[in-house]
């Protein structure tokens, strides 16, 4: 069975094709409430540190640097276990990581979405 790993807004209405949504941003989306976000899981411990996240700013011209921190980030031993789960979540299931952020293709969610399909050096 293939893997089809996605990133979408979590304010976009879900679609049947999502199969297991997970919100991977750290602090809860603005405006949502948690009635209405149709999560499967928030795994707020695979998110970018604070310090991380507020260095980049969502500044597209910082999105390659980022991307190496977050990926270094994600090798840490205080995020091996989320790290983990994700990737079982993602085994054999179609999954679909959520974030609030707008431009969706700079974020983490989609850093993540190609680190867990193996091809996180074209993230960077």
């Amino acid at each position: 069975m293939d893997t089809h790993i996605t990133y979408r807004r979590v304010y976009d209405e879900p679609s049947p094709s999502d199969g297991t949504r997970v919100l991977v941003d750290r602090v809860w989306p603005r405006g949502m409430r948690k009635e209405n976000a149709h999560l499967d899981e928030w795994l707020r411990e695979i998110a970018p540190s604070t310090e991380l996240r507020q260095w980049y700013g969502h500044v597209p011209d910082r999105f390659a640097e980022f991307s190496r921190r977050y990926l270094a980030e994600l090798n840490e031993p205080a995020r091996q276990e989320a790290a983990r789960h994700l990737r079982h979540l993602a085994h054999g299931h179609d999954l679909t990581l959520l974030t609030a952020t707008r431009d969706v293709d700079h974020s983490q969610a989609a850093v993540l979405a190609r680190w867990l399909s193996g091809d996180a050096k074209s993230s960077t």
